[in-house]
């Protein structure tokens, strides 16, 4: 497989820039054995059954864009994630020229300074800080910014409602450098009508990384290595996923980031366990999902990972029908998007 067999046109003007206002509004396409079907969000409880369990990440977003001076340059840090060894690994831009030892000064905090520890062969930094726990993430809070994607045209930095638009309903445990955006349709009374209609529900906990924004360079897909991600799945979320199982109902994940922690925390015969750690799961075609049923899930870059998940999922040829129909019909595509709701090819 290449990035050739990933790929597909898509017009600029699809790229959503804002989300559908109220979240529940937004369209969702169903892509079942059969066709295709134009629906919203809110037609989601008709599609499930008594029985079923939303499985949905609970990471909350936390401001990572940080700008900082060495001297009199200029150097833009985009955190990723704390470290074993209590630095933080991050992104650098007009970082060349930092060394081991360099101690930066972060604007917007007059608290806050880092230590350079270490440049990787990947271009990421280790930064120690001076604060850390509580001290830390408020000090993030203060200084720093959302780390928006750069399809979001954002020429001035974010918004100030993304910092409310850009989480979802079940940001509860703070860490993420990117939204689980899938989540992002989701509110209060959708919620309700769910559990009305019987749908259990579950969280789990995928701090989304920087790795989500980068591009895959390799031509061969096989070839590429996916970026490393924290997760945690309780002992009582796994027993309540079993639970569903073993009555009849189907798992039913919110976003390709819940699918990746619950078939890295499965075992082969689908049976849930718990887990903390970090998942590093490419799933490509071919793959033998062992947890996930259904699946929730925004519209995906051409060349990416997440399409080459969904492609797994669903059936590379379907996905691709579906994206151009999507494309036609006038979705809207991305972060800020609209949704499909994915059948198991």
């Amino acid at each position: 497989m290449t990035l050739a067999d990933f790929d597909y046109d898509l017009p600029p003007a699809r790229i959503a820039h804002e989300p559908a206002r109220p979240r529940d509004s937004a369209r969702m396409l169903h892509v079942r054995d059969d066709g295709l079907a134009d629906l919203t969000i809110r037609d989601l409880p008709s599609l499930l059954r008594p029985g079923d369990i939303l499985v949905a990440n609970d990471t909350r977003v936390f401001p990572a864009q940080l700008q900082a001076r060495r001297g009199e340059a200029r150097i833009g840090i985009t955190l990723d994630r704390p470290r074993a060894d209590g630095a933080w690994k991050a992104l650098a831009r007009n970082g060349r020229r930092l060394r081991a030892g360099d101690t930066l000064a972060i604007e917007g905090s007059s608290a806050l300074t880092a230590q350079v520890v270490d440049k990787a062969e990947d271009g990421s930094i280790g930064l120690a800080f001076n604060l850390d726990g509580e001290a830390l993430m408020q000090a993030f809070e203060q200084a720093g910014a959302l780390a928006l994607p750069p399809y979001i045209h954002r020429p001035d930095g974010p918004l100030p409602t993304d910092s409310t638009d850009y989480q979802t309903v079940f940001a509860a445990r703070r860490g993420a450098v990117a939204a689980p955006t899938a989540g992002l349709h989701f509110t209060p009374a959708l919620l309700a009508e769910l559990e009305a209609a019987g749908v259990r529900r579950v969280t789990v906990t995928l701090h989304v990384g920087i790795g989500t924004f980068l591009p895959v360079r390799v031509e061969r897909v096989t070839e590429h290595r996916m970026h490393s991600e924290r997760g945690e799945i309780t002992a009582e979320t796994a027993e309540a996923i079993n639970q569903a199982r073993r009555d009849g109902g189907r798992v039913v994940a919110v976003g390709t980031t819940s699918l990746r922690l619950l078939e890295s925390a499965a075992l082969p015969d689908g049976t849930m366990r718990p887990f903390t750690g970090d998942t590093a799961l490419f799933i490509l075609p071919g793959y033998r999902f062992k947890a996930v049923d259904r699946l929730v899930t925004n519209f995906h870059l051409p060349r990416s990972t997440l399409l080459m998940l969904v492609s797994a999922f669903s059936g590379r040829e379907r996905m691709l029908a579906a994206y151009a129909h999507a494309v036609a019909a006038g979705y809207r595509f991305h972060s800020y998007g609209d949704a499909c709701f994915l059948e198991r090819g």
